[in-house]
């Protein structure tokens, strides 16, 4: 009798401490079941963990475009952040166009004038190299066919003496600054008589 009651101790003791595992984790005596549900278990925890790992190389993946398009977005704010004011000093490069332009061949000889004329042209050539150091170029157009992307046709001229489609005359210079238009360049465009 000694024997049953510590065995009765001894299975209270083993119920007591079983008390919240989880019934897929216990042993109820059946080998093969118990074998079963390790192995579901088992399979379905290396499931959960090639989900984990395909999640991290998603989250990886993102995480790289995501610094390359901020890298992407940081060159292109250095490049272009002249812009605005590139495009607002074109109308200065227009004006000192305009003043050489107008300047007659007589008073280009004028001792008086000369070096008036030789300071605007000074002027404008240094503005030139200004431009240039900064990517800003201008847009060739006399000569060559119309192109949208870069002109901007303002009328068309009756001439024999280009293709039609050729840009035969311009009104104002175009710019690009690297490789964004900065300015259509406004021209005429030939057109048969």
């Amino acid at each position: 009798m000694i024997d049953n009651d510590k065995s009765q101790a001894d299975d209270d003791a083993v119920k007591k401490e079983l008390e919240g595992v989880p019934e897929e984790f216990l042993d109820n005596g059946e080998d093969g079941a118990s074998e079963d549900g390790f192995e579901k278990a088992l399979d379905a925890l290396k499931a959960d963990l090639e989900t984990a790992k395909q999640d991290i190389l998603y989250a990886k993946a993102e995480a790289q475009n995501v610094r390359r398009r901020a890298e992407k977005d940081v060159q292109d704010a250095r490049a272009y952040a002249t812009t605005g004011f590139a495009r607002d000093i074109l109308s200065v490069s227009d004006n000192l166009e305009r003043a050489i332009a107008a300047i007659p061949e007589s008073l280009r000889e004028d001792e008086k004038m000369k070096g008036l004329v030789a300071g605007i042209e000074a002027t404008q050539r240094e503005l030139e190299k200004v431009f240039g150091q900064h990517g800003v170029k201008r847009i060739a157009s006399v000569g060559l066919p119309l192109d949208p992307n870069q002109h901007q046709a303002m009328m068309e001229v009756p001439t024999d003496e280009a293709e039609e489609g050729t840009i035969v005359q311009e009104m104002q210079s175009g710019y690009m600054i690297k490789d964004r238009l900065l300015r259509p360049a406004m021209v005429g465009v030939a057109k048969k008589p």
